[in-house]
Order: structure tokens, then sequence, then C-alpha cells
């Protein structure tokens, strides 16, 4: 029995707005100079999805569309404001998982994946954007699989 095939499972590039500097092409020599099976995901976004699945093919790497999502904690549509007492001040945090957001790495294992992922990052920019696109555990459940 060989060696188990290393897979590199965070990886983000200058697609990931403010969060990756590598170019989708150098990753992908690189991965096909090492003879790895390489994972792509970008922050937020599925914006290299396309490029990287041309390009790791041209290279005889298998490309494993992902994309890392915000979760928010509460509902997509709650901006997170933080509630203000009576003299103006603000309260802390509020109510216990009200605030901010979580990291969910989303991989896709087929066509069906990969549309329900384009889903959910769409909804994440277009409901659920409070200065970075959240989704919400109602969409995990809608476009997800039993």
């Amino acid at each position: 029995m060989g060696q188990p095939q290393f897979v590199h499972l965070h990886v983000h590039t200058d697609y990931s707005l403010l969060d990756g500097a590598c170019e989708t092409s150098e990753l992908l020599d690189e991965a096909s100079r090492q003879k790895m099976r390489r994972w792509q995901h970008d922050h937020g976004n599925l914006f290299a999805a396309a490029n990287f699945f041309y390009e790791a093919s041209k290279r005889d790497v298998k490309p494993i569309i992902g994309c890392e999502v915000y979760v928010a904690r509460g509902s997509r549509h709650e901006r997170g404001e933080r509630p203000t007492a009576a003299n103006g001040q603000e309260r802390g945090e509020g109510e216990p998982g009200t605030r901010g957001s979580n990291h969910l790495v989303l991989l896709c294992e087929n066509l069906e994946g990969y549309h329900n992922l384009i889903k959910l990052v769409s909804a994440g920019f277009l409901e659920g954007f409070y200065y970075k696109p959240r989704i919400d555990y109602d969409l995990l459940a809608k476009h997800s699989k039993d």
C-alpha cells in the first residue's frame, strides 16, 4: 500500500478578497509539479471556481470546488445592531448567538452540490450581506440533501 496523497484543505487565492494572495495558475502549477490532488475554495465567494476548474483540468489536477462561507449566528436577515440602554450606551453583546458570524467550509460532491453552493453563496450576497455575505442555518437546510 502506497503513501496516502496529501490533499490541501484550506486554500485562499487572490479571489478571496482581502484574504488571499496566491494566483490560481501558480498554485495549480505547484500542485501539478508535486503530483497533488488539490482542493480550492475561496472565502465568501465562488469567483474563482470556473477558472480554477478549467486551469486544473489542463494540468491533470482534480479540482474540488468549495467555499468557506460566513454563517450568521442568528438569521441572515438580522443586521446585528447592539442593543442600547435608555441612556444611549451600548449594552454589550445582547442575546447570545445573535451577533457576528462563524466560518464553515462547504465542498461540492457533485454537480447538484455545486448548484446548491451557488444558491447559498448568491443568497449570502443578496439576502444576508452585512459587512460580509452571510448565510444561515435555514438556507443550509433548504439547500442540502437529506
